[in-house]
């Protein structure tokens, strides 16, 4: 099987800044990779343990510093990376960013049997670029994948979590599979895993390398923009009012919000 993994670099900080246009201030900013995404690189390892064949390519849209995660996803197994930077990129919504990775995958990979992304981005969580590259290629699709059962290269067997509980689902190949977080952990890198990602040369495209325009990237090819961005106030601790009588703590209360202006 010929697996492609998408995958994203997130902040690691609490600090996070915006530019002008409320978009994330990346450059700086110690990151890691999106906790999902690593479901999806543990998932094709582990596919690839069972059909000793298959290969993994791992695939992310970033700045050049976004080769880190891909060094990562090497380090735990995958076999080729793939890092797709421009700053003509810059502002990319869901629409465009999957616009791009659609077609760095049909451009820079080709043929394929397996395109795994995590579900959820943290720094987002849209839940949209996954199913929007499926639609993008025109595959089938599994969102909220909590476990890969089987596949034998033509199909694939997978459960996904539902609100009555677990569904057990078949999907044609070529596919897309999206990745929640599963009752398996990712492993942790190898020494080895280490070594081979240092010394691995990982190619970088461009805007114009994937035969895109202006009007498909960045600010030009996004429909939807970020309007307003703020951080919700931190509010303080409540008090209890430990009072075994009702109406006397109904009484005290009453005070309070009145003293607190609440009520007038």
């Amino acid at each position: 099987m010929k697996i492609v993994v998408c995958v994203k670099q997130v902040p690691d900080t609490s600090d996070i800044k915006w530019t002008e246009n409320n978009t994330m201030i990346r450059d700086g900013v110690e990151s890691i990779m999106n906790p999902f995404d690593e479901y999806a690189v543990e998932t094709a390892i582990r596919i690839k343990e069972s059909n000793p064949d298959s290969t993994i390519t791992v695939l992310t849209m970033g700045p050049p510093q976004a080769k880190d995660v891909l060094k990562r996803a090497i380090a735990m197994g995958a076999d080729d990376a793939i890092l797709i930077s421009d700053r003509k990129f810059a502002g990319s919504d869901t629409q465009a960013t999957s616009r791009t990775l659609a077609k760095a995958i049909k451009e820079k990979i080709g043929n394929f049997d397996l395109i795994i992304c995590g579900q959820f981005a943290i720094d987002g969580d849209t839940a949209q670029t996954g199913p929007s590259i499926a639609e993008h290629l025109g595959l089938a699709q599994v969102t909220f994948a909590k476990e890969v059962e089987s596949t034998n290269g033509n199909t694939l067997i997978a459960k996904r979590e539902i609100e009555e509980g677990l569904q057990r689902v078949e999907m044609q190949l070529p596919g897309l599979i999206c990745m929640l977080k599963c009752d398996y952990e990712p492993r942790m890198p190898a020494i080895k895993g280490v070594m081979k990602a240092n010394r691995m040369q990982i190619p970088e495209f461009g805007m114009e390398d994937l035969g895109l325009d202006n009007e498909d990237v960045g600010f030009k090819g996004s429909p939807t923009w970020v309007s307003k961005a703020f951080r919700p106030e931190t509010r303080g601790a409540g008090e209890l009012i430990n009072i075994d009588d009702p109406k006397q703590a109904a009484c005290v209360l009453l005070e309070k919000l009145i003293e607190s202006k609440v009520l007038v």
